[in-house]
C-alpha cells in the first residue's frame, strides 16, 4: 500500500496527479502546514526536511517498506515502480528529466516566491514582488517557446507535465496572465481533459 503524506499545494498535487494517471491504489494521510504537523518528530522520520509531500510504499524496492521525501525523487520513483510517465533509456529519459529538473530548481521555487510575497506576505514589498513576479513571466516564456513546438514539455506526456501543471494552475497568484502563452494555455486545457488529472485534483488533501 502506498500512503501520500499530503497538503493541496502544487507539490501535494504533483503525486496525487501521477498516482491517478497510474491507478496505484493509495491512501492520504493529510499534514497541516498551517498548524505545523510537518515538524512533529514523527513526521520528520519520513520526511527529514519537514516537507511535503513524502511517500510511504509498504512495499518498496527490496519488498520492505520504504519511505520517500522530495517530490522529484517520489515522482521518479512512481515512475519506475511502474515503467510509466519516464522512458527507461535514451534521449527521450534525459529530456523528461531536465524539464522535471526545470520545474524543481526554477519554475516552483519562484514561483513559490511569488506567491508570498504577493499574497502572504505580512508586508508588502514592491521590489520583491516585482522581481519574483518578472521571474515567473520569464519562466512561462521559456514554456511556452517550448510548448509551442511539441504538444507535452518533453514530447510525450510525462512526468514532467504533472510535475509543472499544477504550479501553472496558479499563474494569477504569480502576476502571469496567460493570454501571453498560448502554446501554455493550449497545453493546461489538454491535460485538464484527461480524467487522471481531473481525479488527481480533486483528491481532498486539507
Amino acid at each position: 500500500m502506498l500512503t501520500l503524506y499530503t497538503w493541496n499545494t502544487p507539490n501535494g498535487r504533483k503525486i496525487s496527479l501521477m498516482l491517478e494517471e497510474c491507478g496505484l491504489p493509495y491512501q492520504i494521510e493529510k499534514i497541516d502546514i498551517m498548524k505545523g504537523d510537518q515538524f512533529t518528530p514523527a513526521y520528520q522520520a519520513i520526511s527529514p526536511n519537514g516537507k511535503i509531500p513524502a511517500l510511504v510504499d509498504t512495499d518498496g524496492p527490496n519488498g520492505e517498506p520504504f519511505a520517500l521525501f522530495e517530490s522529484g525523487a517520489i515522482l521518479i520513483y512512481l515512475a519506475e515502480k511502474t515503467s510509466r510517465f519516464l522512458p527507461a533509456s535514451g534521449p527521450e529519459r534525459y529530456r523528461t528529466l531536465q524539464w522535471l529538473m526545470f520545474q524543481m530548481g526554477g519554475f516552483g521555487p519562484m514561483l513559490g516566491q511569488a506567491h508570498h510575497f504577493g499574497r502572504f506576505a505580512p508586508e508588502k514589498i514592491p521590489y520583491a514582488i516585482e522581481r519574483y513576479q518578472r521571474e515567473a513571466n520569464r519562466l512561462y516564456g521559456v514554456l511556452d517557446r517550448e510548448l509551442a513546438q511539441r504538444p507535452y514539455i518533453a514530447g510525450e506526456y510525462s512526468i514532467a507535465d504533472m510535475a509543472l501543471y499544477p504550479w501553472a494552475l496558479r499563474h494569477e497568484w504569480q502576476g502571469v496572465s496567460l493570454e501571453a502563452y498560448p502554446a501554455v494555455a493550449a497545453w493546461m486545457s489538454r491535460l485538464a481533459e484527461r480524467p487522471a488529472i481531473q481525479r488527481g485534483m480533486a483528491v481532498e488533501m486539507s
